[in-house]
């Protein structure tokens, strides 16, 4: 019966004909702050919702004030680990949810976040580990966000290093895995062809222009990506309604670089 209900629920936040996603995590207030494009988280998911995306991730305390009861109905992932930016360990995350937390809270998958390479990691991995049993034992999609960071990392986005990130998330029991993009469709082709799971971008930091968060999205997919996990780059965007219809449209409909910035102007 898990198996049934885990596929239920991952139809909820992947799209069911094409195998591909648009997700917009919104779990930022933890780690900084209440930053601009999440002030109002309810207006924040409509916007992301009227565009098309398939899941918003949120932590557990927000599921309530960003639930808006109209609209376009959008997948609920609730993000399980956390840390803040004051603390002297930001790269270490600790468990604040529980699967079980989850599903009362009417989640259709939870997310964990794990950093490699630093001095936290034998206690992330313990975490995922405990995770990935209860999320399967509950029939509960797991996003797996997975970053090399830490100090023994030199280069965050060297392919060696991101396709060793996804490969433990696969490994570890993950549904879906998150990597950032390592730079071009070629090198990102290594890391979707080590890793058995649907695998998809972050979105990174902030940038200045949609042609190049739309290129990154397009040279994932042509790399046999599963999608996009695209924060900051969305709900801080002057239209993320727009964004997400841009994105959504390389994801699920293969659509080119130049068609998708027309959803733009």
């Amino acid at each position: 019966m898990s198996l049934l209900g885990k596929q239920i629920r991952m139809e909820r936040i992947i799209n069911r004909n094409t195998g591909t996603t648009v997700i917009v995590p919104m779990d930022h207030g933890m780690s900084i702050g209440p930053v601009p494009g999440l002030i109002n988280v309810k207006d924040a998911v409509q916007k992301v919702a009227e565009g098309g995306a398939n899941a918003i991730v949120e932590h557990k305390g927000l599921v309530k004030s960003g639930h808006r009861g109209s609209g376009r109905d959008i997948g609920l992932i609730i993000h399980l680990s956390a840390s803040t930016s004051l603390s002297v360990y930001p790269n270490a995350k600790t468990l604040v949810c529980s699967v079980e937390e989850a599903l009362k809270l009417g989640a259709d998958a939870v997310s964990i976040h794990v950093n490699l390479g630093n001095g936290g990691e034998k206690e992330m991995l313990h975490d995922f580990g405990k995770v990935s049993y209860e999320a399967r034992m509950w029939g509960m999609p797991l996003l797996a966000m997975i970053y090399p960071r830490g100090e023994k990392i030199k280069n965050e986005y060297d392919v060696s290093v991101i396709r060793h990130a996804a490969r433990v998330g696969d490994e570890m029991g993950a549904d879906i895995v998150k990597v950032s993009y390592t730079g071009s469709t070629e090198s990102f082709r290594e890391v979707v062809q080590g890793c058995s799971v649907p695998v998809v971008i972050a979105g990174g930091p902030k940038m200045d222009s949609d042609i190049d968060i739309l290129e990154m999205v397009k040279g994932a997919m042509d790399a046999g990506g599963a999608g996009a996990s695209i924060g900051r780059n969305v709900f801080q965007h002057q239209n993320p309604t727009a964004m997400v219809m841009a994105i959504s449209a390389i994801v699920h409909s293969g659509a080119d670089v130049d068609a998708a910035l027309s959803f733009l102007k």
